[in-house]
């Protein structure tokens, strides 16, 4: 532990500003070149310059080449947030040959252009930047924590984004054990029969998978199993899991429907998923040493309300899965599909059950929550079922009733394109004017009616008979809260995990080593899903393959010298095993001082607001810099 100051200022401060018009995100309200004017006249700075973009590589190259000719060593950038481009900017100073950790970052667009404006905005930003300046003339060249890291990765879920991210995690020279919930793996792609587009089977995809996985001998697999226990850093996490026989009432049913006794592992088992050969008798728990985790924990489908649409007053209202498996066992002869017996002459497809949901319009679940976003692979799915049923069964009529159809991925425009050219029927409704469902009084033939107002026609009230409705319904996010508790995950208010950035980190969270894959963080199509998990494994492999993993060294560092023990920065710590006493020697005597592990601090600060010495203070964000921009602020202030 050193005892020299720790934010000793530079004699001769070469420090470069660099503003960003982020396209006219700022510039729209701020008047850069004025704060750029202003910026050149701030006590230590040596250059100012603005870019229209600065993250781009002319706005990097323009930082680089300032700190390689000497002009300047310290970086201060105006732009949008630090969470969006700070991995950006110290990327660049240190292909420069520079430290990454002299830069320090003004939020001119999120903290001013996007609040105020007019010459309110210019001002304010003059302020940030003065500012961060002030800090910048204190940072001090610091060095990332270097831990080493167990080579080994846990992906937890089993469905098909965890299987892909498992093989790739294997391919790498890694080992992994993936963590399932249920007896069977697949996920939700096992309660499927044929694929849309291309009509594969969704038994060969999870078999072909699930075969690589099992026949891996890098690759454990635990089913029936759940994490329960979760401490440690990237690099060196413990996972406490739990294995039990599975206690779900879904489960349970889904087990009945089969003979365990005669299933054979790794035999695929229809809309259930390839069966492992392991379901325990007893509860068992192990402790799991482990560098990073991926998340796949997956979604499921939208249940209806008891009345929605008809669903559980009627029993010929189905959903599209009961649709899709009713149609896997009973592949009769015919023209016309037969559901349990019953002939079907005329069936109705109604959109967006369970997905678009809008406030005001569309009642919330008992948690308060409503489902606003598209679940993007309904339209193709119902589509596909509309297509195969018209292929199939052609005197089966159908009947689509939709509010606008998405079919986003390659070759699945086509299945539009299909169905118009196989005579399904398109209705188009609004959303406050939803189809309404009753029994039908008008004809013993067929059971329900659906009313409508067909937009495609300027409104004109339609009457469909049917004696078959399918709800298409959407997705939700699996229910991982534990998880998310346990290892403290930022979810977004639709309920999906959230990742950093969705174009710069898409698969990284917050929580460094950890990362995600597949439909946890949205709704995917299966191809979407797997590229994801080979994303995830790709970052994941990255950060293992080295042996060891680098920090951020923004932790509390504490002086020997000035520390007298009295332990009140231990007591505020609030990262467990980040501060402790500890005995050593000074001066022939022995005491107790305050020592930081530094892979469990997180920075928070709160050690520094109770030490009565200030003997204690965080790298990076130290009092004295923050001494320095409350004095810069007050100047500007004044000034104004």
């Amino acid at each position: 532990m050193s005892s020299e100051p720790k934010t000793e200022k530079k004699e001769e401060e070469k420090i470069g500003v660099y503003i960003c018009y982020c396209g006219g995100n700022i510039s729209d309200h701020v008047d850069v070149e004025a704060v750029r004017d202003r910026a050149e006249k701030i006590p230590g700075v040596a250059v100012a310059r603005t870019n229209m973009f600065m993250c781009s590589d002319p706005g990097q190259e323009m930082i680089m080449e300032d700190l390689k000719n000497g002009i300047v060593d310290r970086v201060v950038v105006a732009s949008c947030a630090p969470s969006l481009h700070e991995m950006t900017f110290r990327n660049a100073i240190s292909r420069a040959g520079a430290n990454p950790y002299i830069y320090e970052h003004a939020n001119i667009r999120e903290q001013v252009s996007w609040v105020h404006h007019g010459e309110n905005a210019t001002d304010k930003a003059t302020v940030l930047v003065s500012a961060a300046t002030a800090k910048a003339g204190h940072l001090k060249p610091l060095e990332p924590i270097r831990v080493d890291a167990v080579p080994h990765a846990t992906v937890i879920g089993g469905g098909i984004a965890g299987l892909r991210a498992a093989i790739d995690l294997a391919d790498r020279g890694i080992r992994v054990i993936l963590i399932e919930k249920s007896p069977f793996l697949g996920g939700q792609l096992a309660l499927l029969d044929k694929i849309a587009p291309t009509r594969d089977t969704a038994a060969d995809l999870i078999s072909n998978l699930s075969g690589r996985v099992l026949n891996d001998a890098s690759i454990t697999v635990h089913t029936c199993a759940a994490v329960e226990k979760f401490e440690g850093y990237v690099g060196n996490f413990k996972l406490g899991i739990k294995k039990q026989p599975p206690e779900s009432a879904a489960y349970q049913e889904k087990l009945k429907q089969f003979n365990t006794s005669d299933m054979k592992p790794f035999e695929f088992i229809p809309f259930a998923g390839v069966y492992t050969g392991s379901i325990p008798e007893a509860t068992k728990e192990f402790i799991i040493d482990t560098g990073v985790i991926v998340l796949a924990t997956g979604i499921k489908s939208y249940t209806p309300r008891q009345g929605e649409y008809g669903y559980g007053e009627f029993k010929e209202i189905v959903t599209l899965s009961d649709l899709i498996r009713n149609m896997s066992k009973n592949k009769t002869g015919g023209n016309l599909l037969e559901i349990n017996g019953r002939k079907i002459k005329s069936m109705a497809m109604i959109h967006c059950v369970g997905s678009r949901q809008i406030p005001g319009i569309h009642p919330e679940d008992a948690s308060g929550h409503l489902n606003e976003y598209c679940s993007r692979t309904c339209c193709s799915a119902t589509l596909n079922a509309s297509n195969i049923i018209r292929d199939t069964y052609p005197e089966t009529r159908v009947f689509e009733f939709y509010r606008d159809i998405r079919t986003y991925g390659r070759g699945q425009e086509e299945l539009y394109d299909q169905a118009s050219g196989n005579g399904v029927v398109f209705i188009r409704f609004e959303a406050q004017e939803a189809p309404e469902v009753s029994k039908n009084g008008y004809s013993d033939e067929f059971p329900l009616l659906i009313k409508a107002k067909d937009m495609l026609t300027f409104g004109e009230e339609i009457e469909v008979p049917a004696d078959l409705v399918v709800l298409a319904t959407g997705v939700e996010p699996n229910n991982v809260s534990e998880i998310v508790d346990m290892m403290k995950l930022p979810v977004g208010a639709d309920r999906f995990l959230l990742e950093v950035h969705p174009k710069l980190r898409p698969v990284e969270l917050p929580v460094s080593g950890i990362f995600l894959a597949g439909t946890c963080q949205a709704p995917m199509d299966i191809g979407e899903a797997c590229n994801g998990a080979a994303a995830a494994a790709v970052k994941a492999a990255a950060l293992l393959t080295r042996g060891y993993v680098e920090l951020d060294p923004f932790v509390a560092e504490v002086d020997i010298q000035k520390c007298k023990g009295t332990g009140a920065c231990v007591e505020a710590c609030l990262s467990e095993g980040a501060l402790g006493l500890v005995e050593m020697q000074i001066d022939g005597q022995k005491v107790h001082r305050a020592q930081v592990t530094p892979a469990f601090c997180t920075g928070c600060g709160a050690c520094v607001a109770v030490c009565p010495e200030n003997a204690i203070d965080v790298n990076g964000w130290t009092l004295k810099q923050y001494e320095a921009m409350v004095d810069a602020i007050v100047s500007e202030e004044v000034a104004a």
